[in-house]
């Protein structure tokens, strides 16, 4: 079955500038479609492949807002692009917190109003991957269908670093909260890797008392205790050619360690109770939410483990970190479980979003998947409510733009555009808000965006749109 192409919707009830504005896109090599009014476009909104669409906001009738509104019930999916006159701009801002992507103001420029909606079909196109890889990865019968799923900037980040690090033979220390889904960043290591082929084997090394650990690692020989009445081969054995995931690391117990150093340096162990060396060709992939340097000057952690296990060092942002991801992760979280129960739900209102955006996420990503379950379980309607979610979460502790997590060594230039970016998030958009609030000129955040907007596309210096 061959996938309809893109297709872009125009909505204007000024037919030259419906004319205009569609003749631009289709010189792009865009399909598209013309409604003069919103009765007409929503029912042109049915169509499968319509992707974006661009509305007037002031029209008689159904306006580009009350259009907007209409559309999350119909195709919440399609991306909605605004084109407004400056006297309503705040009426534009408005809208944007109904869902809305983006709005241009008039008049238009053809640089602007293509880039805008490129943008749009890259996050349709986004949207639509994250949820095709979801379905793929339950269909491959991948561990309860999780994936990661993400676009922010600190999310982007950590993915280029697992694809460069994938390829190698080095091994990789992922670092980060507990919930953050250092699992599912080592599974991706995995996936990526030549080993793919090859096993995928994960063991807890806090939740495991010494021996039991040691004895799960490192296999066992018959007689080496009681109750060993048989070979039994451990962890590294059942990973060979594969990858070996070491969770928790920084519980390991010092006797532990010891024996792990030797497997990395040299390739080979012996099992519990036994004196022949086995070999084994193991990737590792080790995980903590501890600060190993600390440990490693407490005493607790062995020093030269920690150097040989900290050859790549990827760090998995915590949720505050990457807020922009909440209604991506959020939704991925919604399809499954409500596959999972056997529950038809169209997503969530946006009174539930906002709730789920707002909130500060102290259990992270994990944290909101169990949010999430729940109120899929206890949805009463096809659309989650704010009453669905947690007690905890609907009063829970507030997220803001200071829980924003930065890396030391982070350019000073790159630390400003995220504390821009992550307060333009919690405004909506308001630049003039998010300014008041940094203590700076709104025109300074003008200009820093035109910046970061010529240095990814160009200056925007069309003329107006003529035809």
């Amino acid at each position: 079955m061959t996938t309809p192409p893109a297709t872009v919707l125009v909505v204007d009830d000024d037919r030259a500038n419906l004319d205009s504005v569609a003749r631009i896109f289709q010189r792009e090599g865009l399909e598209t479609l013309t409604a003069g009014n919103g009765t007409d476009a929503l029912e042109l909104l049915r169509r499968p492949e319509v992707c974006v669409m661009v509305t007037d906001l002031m029209m008689p009738g159904m306006d580009g807002q009350e259009l907007l509104k209409a559309s999350r019930t119909i195709r919440p999916d399609v991306e909605v692009v605004l084109m407004t006159a400056y006297g309503t701009v705040e009426t534009a801002v408005a809208a944007m917190k109904d869902g809305a992507y983006d709005f241009i103001t008039k008049p238009l420029k053809r640089h602007s109003l293509v880039k805008a909606v490129e943008k749009a079909l890259e996050r349709h196109e986004l949207a639509a991957e994250n949820r095709a890889l979801k379905a793929k990865l339950v269909e491959m019968g991948a561990p309860g269908g999780r994936a990661l799923v993400g676009q922010s900037p600190a999310f982007r980040a950590m993915m280029d670093t697992i694809r460069q690090a994938a390829p190698s033979t080095a091994t990789v220390l992922l670092l980060g909260e507990s919930g953050t889904g250092k699992e599912l960043a080592a599974r991706a290591l995995h996936e990526a890797s030549n080993r793919a082929r090859g096993p995928f084997v994960a063991v807890n090394c806090g939740a495991l008392p010494e021996s039991i650990l040691e004895a799960e690692l490192f296999g066992v020989e018959r007689g080496a205790f009681t109750g060993a009445v048989a070979r039994r081969e451990g962890r590294f054995e059942r990973a060979h050619g594969g990858t070996l995931f070491l969770d928790e690391v920084g519980e390991m117990p010092l006797t532990a360690q010891v024996k792990l150093l030797r497997v990395l340096q040299e390739g080979e162990l012996e099992r519990l109770g036994g004196t022949q060396t086995v070999r084994v060709d193991v990737r590792i992939v080790a995980a903590t939410n501890k600060d190993l340097q600390r440990e490693v000057a407490e005493g607790r952690f062995r020093e030269d483990l920690y150097y040989r296990l900290n050859v790549v060092e990827i760090r998995v942002p915590a949720l505050a970190s990457r807020r922009e991801d909440i209604p991506l992760l959020a939704d991925s979280f919604l399809r499954r479980f409500a596959a999972k129960n056997g529950k038809s739900l169209r997503g969530f209102s946006p009174e539930a979003l906002q709730v789920l955006e707002n909130y500060a996420w102290p259990g992270n990503v994990r944290e909101l998947e169990h949010a999430v379950e729940r109120a899929v379980v206890l949805a009463r309607n096809d659309v989650l409510e704010v009453a669905d979610l947690p007690e905890s979460v609907r009063k829970g502790p507030p997220g803001s733009a200071s829980q924003l997590v930065i890396p030391i060594g982070t350019p000073m230039e790159e630390i400003e555009r995220r504390v821009i970016h992550e307060t333009l998030r919690h405004t909506k958009g308001d630049k003039t808000l998010a300014a008041r609030l940094l203590g700076i000129a709104a025109r300074t955040i003008y200009r820093k965006l035109e910046r970061e907007a010529s240095e990814s596309g160009g200056e925007d210096s069309d003329p107006p749109i003529t035809d």
